[in-house]
């Protein structure tokens, strides 16, 4: 193997990973900012904690004031190793140098977005314990059954219940006056970090996600309050370029080491629906 260097200029590899980095951020993973995060994590797993509620008391005068005595549970998320290449032809590289190198940092980075939130979906799917009927579309009656849920649950109304909904959800959505009235919804925003545009409504930021996950004719679409998810992560993107002699192409290589948790389930709900 040729050494890397004598294929592709230092300064081509530095701007390579600086713009994968953008892209992710701008328009990869649209989920973790919604979670409770934790980044740089060393080692193989990190712990989030889940605390338990605690309950105020009277007390005598000149009496100790009551110790709530909260639980601390230790939830344990372990990382997981992903990877995805392509290959920039050398040709092409030569001949139109910055294009190539945009499609591949474009498709590079939106392959370890699609990565990251597919963790995040893919553990709520399976191991929230709250949901909806499977039946019929979104309706006003199961968006009802999670706002009180979670009020039941006391889970904070403080602006960090997020739901995200697929298109076809969406378009359920709009055919409820109650959603798509602007008397009853404030304007469209897009969401930090997300890139999507959202609905405060029901005491929810909602937001539509291309890639919830479906079996058959039923999608899981999901709320959830920020802090009964966490996501760990012990390195976002990591890219590496290396020439291919056998391809006459240079290998983009990325890879990211992350995964998501439940923390409580309290604050979590499967929202199902039926879709053509």
């Amino acid at each position: 193997m040729a050494n890397q260097a004598n294929d592709i200029d230092d300064s081509f590899v530095k701007q390579f990973e600086t713009d994968v980095h953008l892209a992710y951020q701008r328009m990869g993973a649209k989920l973790p900012p919604t979670l409770r995060t934790k980044s740089n994590v060393r080692g193989e797993s990190t712990t989030f904690q889940k605390a338990g509620k605690g309950a105020a008391g009277t007390k005598s005068r000149n009496g100790d004031i009551p110790i709530i005595n909260r639980d601390h549970t230790p939830i344990e998320c372990i990382l997981v190793d992903h990877y995805a290449g392509e290959y920039i032809d050398k040709l092409d590289e030569l001949k139109i140098n910055h294009d190539e190198r945009m499609v591949a940092v474009t498709s590079v980075a939106a392959a370890m977005g699609r990565k990251s939130d597919e963790l995040i979906i893919d553990e709520i799917d399976s191991n929230a314990t709250n949901a909806t009927s499977n039946s019929g579309a979104i309706t006003l009656a199961k968006l009802e059954e999670i706002f009180e849920a979670f009020g039941n649950n006391d889970v904070p109304d403080d602006g960090q219940r997020f739901m995200w909904v697929s298109p076809q959800g969406w378009t359920d959505l709009l055919g409820l006056d109650q959603f798509a009235n602007a008397d009853y919804v404030a304007t469209d925003v897009k969401w930090p970090g997300t890139q999507s545009t959202a609905k405060y409504w029901l005491s929810f930021i909602i937001m539509t996600h291309s890639g919830l996950n479906k079996a058959s004719t039923v999608r899981t679409s999901m709320a959830y309050h920020k802090t009964a998810v966490g996501f760990a992560s012990g390195s976002d993107v990591q890219v590496s370029m290396d020439w291919t002699p056998e391809k006459w192409s240079t290998l983009v290589s990325a890879g990211l080491s992350q995964q998501a948790k439940i923390i409580d389930n309290d604050g979590l709900y499967k929202l199902k629906h039926t879709e053509s």
